[in-house]
């Protein structure tokens, strides 16, 4: 029979490996980076190490050669342990390696994504503005032909990886001009740090993430070479519907990894806890919340793979993606709430590591597309 829900050895391996590093060197410092919404620069040299970045982008340019359902495995371990550290491999994974190695020239691709791959640097992708999150065709930043420059004018926010001390650059979706149907020309555009006229600033004060990279971006006359277009002028909204594609599939491992996480804590605190003389799992109340949760993470789990492996067959997944980013988002939600209702009072404490995937579950509902959109995704699909 052709349907098989077996790992590959070598996918069995993977998660091993990633797992037994997130517990021995993130989980011991997750909280307290979390707590002083700092960066680490040390684990991101592991990760990179490890070869957690460009998984799926081909040896020649220095990456692991791997299929996408390895890459979320390795995403969905490093979530189980800590949201923060997993956005940063998605996003340098997905938003950051990605349109690079799925759209740049040989040339574009040579320069950056040795680097990138390595986890020496990473790279923002720069979509979201003020003003248009979730129309992302209502962009403002424009950028205008002049002789052989672009000169680009307008701003970001919310763009993770765009601001660390090891970040090369950005991929900025920019209106260039006018499409025959009057709608706008949107195209990507590369720009380096150190450009004139561009700027990324960190942002602080999230309630979740708190150890990942968020920035806003901005650009004054910054002016960058006519090639540093990211495939054909005019390809930007194109180009940035098919990253989303693959990102939702990297956000719903991270649902999917948050989940587990908050499972595997409830549980063990379920069975350490002692009320009424016996281990509070013993109750049925908090045993069938617990058989609930790890139910639909098995969904979560399956649907997931499933989205992953038509992607690695070459076949259409942009309604299963945003199934499964829209699935795996909401059930990370519901599980990391039940996980602190199981934990009690003590589940609102940061000593607890609970009260961290509950904040950090929520802006799943919300990045990559919020939960309305996926509804309008996959409704028209369905041919709504």
């Amino acid at each position: 029979m052709a349907l098989d829900f077996d790992l590959s050895e070598e996918q069995q391996i993977l998660r091993e490996s990633v797992r037994r590093f997130a517990e021995a060197e993130i989980k011991p410092l997750a909280a307290e980076l979390d707590d002083k919404e700092e960066f680490s620069y040390e684990t991101m040299k592991r990760m990179g190490e490890m070869g957690l970045f460009g998984v799926f982008v081909s040896p020649e340019y220095g990456g692991q050669g791997l299929d996408y359902v390895s890459y979320i495995i390795a995403a969905e371990e490093i979530a189980r342990v800590d949201g923060s550290h997993a956005a940063t491999v998605a996003a340098g994974n997905s938003l950051g390696i990605g349109p690079l190695y799925y759209f740049g020239s040989e040339e574009q691709k040579r320069k950056y994504l040795p680097k990138l791959c390595s986890g020496q640097a990473l790279w923002g992708f720069g979509l979201t503005e003020p003003d248009a999150g979730s129309d992302a065709g209502s962009s403002r930043t424009t950028a205008v032909l002049d002789g052989n420059e672009w000169v680009i004018n307008g701003s970001k926010i919310f763009i993770t990886n765009a601001s660390t001390d090891i970040s090369l650059g950005v991929t900025v979706q920019a209106v260039t001009g006018r499409r025959p149907d009057g709608r706008p020309e949107l195209t990507c555009l590369l720009v380096e740090h150190g450009t004139p006229g561009f700027e990324a600033r960190p942002m602080h004060g999230k309630l979740m993430w708190r150890a990942s990279n968020t920035s806003e971006l901005f650009f004054n006359d910054c002016r960058v070479p006519r090639d540093n277009v990211l495939g054909q002028q005019g390809e930007g909204f194109h180009q940035m519907l098919s990253t989303l594609d693959g990102g939702r599939l990297s956000i719903g491992a991270m649902g999917l990894g948050c989940a587990q996480g908050a499972l595997d804590l409830a549980l063990a605190y379920a069975r350490e806890r002692v009320q009424f003389g016996k281990p509070i799992c013993k109750f049925q109340a908090v045993a069938f919340k617990l058989a609930d949760m790890a139910t639909q993470v098995e969904l979560a789990r399956n649907l997931l793979y499933k989205a992953c492996w038509l992607r690695d067959c070459h076949r259409p997944f942009a309604r299963e993606a945003a199934m499964a980013k829209l699935y795996c988002s909401e059930v990370a939600r519901r599980v990391a709430t039940e996980a602190v209702q199981i934990h009690g009072g003590y589940g609102l404490m940061k000593e607890y590591h609970v009260e961290r995937f509950y904040r950090d579950a929520k802006l799943l509902e919300i990045g990559e597309g919020t939960s309305e959109v996926q509804r309008i995704v996959i409704s028209r699909h369905l041919g709504c």
